[in-house]
């Protein structure tokens, strides 16, 4: 869900975005989710650029990395569901959260890029202008077991690491697929850390909740002792420590593979 998120000097709106933001604990109570307001801050910077922005970017594949990160320039994006086709959706950049609009590409055609959508249903694609985004190469991903209750960062194929985390329970599991992080927030509401990735996926088992689309979240917690076992209601709880050295490290785009 969205929430009340604010991008520095960014339009403010209210607390829904990420369905662990409003309710997520195994317990079924949240404390701290009163309408206060967390921020969008600045994502890391991928290898390639300095953060994302409308400088002209030179043509990247994702031979060279584990993928290729899309971050609008202008105020809005077209998404055709063909290149020269039909206008399936128009996004607006910044997206509701005050974060930039970013997408994970997943292939090409001149001009045209095919990108991983953050709508329903799971799994969505369109394909937008090469000319209205800037690209930058990707070397991280995450690859998250709600099996073992672990999350791990790649860098390429390297192993950098293997985190406990907590995962979705009984009626609200954690989706499983391939997804991208959509944004960085800085939440105002004790219980979900210092920081919360906003994730391209959506719950499978709530299609709303607290007024927003179900969004799954991976954000930090007040609660230690549910880390490594199944008890959210389908976010991704980190230790607090981790979830900030993962908001040090990861920039927008970065693929998560959920399985």
């Amino acid at each position: 869900m969205r929430g009340p998120l604010v991008n520095r000097g960014v339009r403010p709106r209210r607390l829904a975005v990420l369905l662990c933001l409003t309710f997520c604990l195994a317990a079924g109570s949240v404390t701290g989710c009163a309408a206060q307001t967390p921020t969008s801050i600045a994502p890391p910077t991928s290898i390639a650029a300095s953060a994302p922005s409308p400088t002209p970017r030179p043509t990247l594949t994702p031979q060279a990395s584990v993928g290729i990160a899309a971050t609008a320039t202008g105020t809005s994006v077209d998404v055709y569901d063909t290149p020269e086709g039909t206008v399936t959706v128009t996004m607006t950049n910044p997206g509701p959260s005050g974060a930039p609009l970013s997408y994970l590409v997943e292939g090409e055609k001149p001009g045209w890029l095919k990108v991983q959508l953050p709508v329903r249903p799971n799994g969505s694609t369109g394909w937008i202008k090469s000319d209205s985004v800037t690209e930058s190469n990707l070397t991280y991903r995450v690859q998250v077991s709600t099996e073992q209750n672990t999350l791990t960062v790649y860098q390429n194929d390297t192993v950098l690491n293997t985190y406990p985390v907590a995962t979705g329970t009984g009626g609200t599991p954690t989706p499983h697929g391939s997804f991208y992080l959509l944004e960085l927030l800085a939440p105002t509401n004790s219980g979900y850390g210092p920081y919360a990735f906003g994730l391209s996926a959506f719950s499978d088992a709530l299609t709303s909740f607290g007024g927003g689309p179900g969004q799954i979240g991976l954000h930090g917690t007040d609660d230690a002792s549910s880390i490594g076992h199944a008890v959210s209601h389908g976010c991704i709880r980190m230790n607090n420590t981790d979830i900030s050295t993962l908001a040090a490290l990861l920039p927008l785009g970065t693929p998560i593979t959920i399985q």
